[in-house]
């Protein structure tokens, strides 16, 4: 075993000498996606339910913009910061309700790499989009509605900053 750790901490070592980067950390992660997508395939068998040959367009483009949202909303929303609390530290506010964080880097490499993946929008989407598209096999009414809802969430938002923007040129043509 301790052969096998001299050799992983050489490898570190030779891959990010000049930078800490956490690769058992990732090897962890992967690992637990490999869990989860092997869990969701396992379901999908054991309850039988048939695969789409092809997904309906409509269903690639409700769940892009889903993805988009969930992975937005628990990456960097305020309100769920206390998910992401153990595993990163709070920097500044980024507007919109939004935050900006670091990861906490306690020596722990597997804290590492959840931190980083948990505050970063495009790579939490690989496991948002992952868990919708296996709802969409598994309980494809219930992945559509929260899917509809996440994406009128997101077409709101892109309302809101509109408003936002016309008020303010509004404001400066004004005054």
């Amino acid at each position: 075993m301790t052969e096998l750790k001299a050799k992983v901490t050489r490898l570190r070592r030779a891959y990010a000498p000049h930078e800490y980067r956490p690769l058992g950390g990732y090897l962890v992660a992967m690992g637990a996606y490999a869990g989860v997508t092997s869990a969701i395939a396992g379901l999908v068998k054991a309850t039988r339910r048939p695969l789409p040959e092809r997904p309906a367009t409509a269903d690639v483009v409700l769940l892009a913009i889903a993805t988009h949202k969930l992975s937005r909303l628990l990456s960097k929303k305020a309100v769920t910061s206390p998910l992401r609390a153990p595993f990163t530290r709070y920097a500044r506010p980024i507007g919109s309700g939004e935050v900006m964080e670091e990861v906490r880097d306690s020596g722990s490499s597997t804290r590492h790499a959840v931190g980083e993946l948990v505050s970063c929008p495009f790579c939490l989407a690989v496991w948002v989009a992952t868990g919708l598209t296996g709802g969409l096999v598994l309980t494809p009414r219930l992945t559509r509605l929260v899917a509809t809802a996440l994406t009128a969430m997101t077409a709101s938002d892109f309302l809101q900053l509109a408003q936002a923007t016309a008020q303010q040129a509004a404001e400066r043509s004004s005054g």
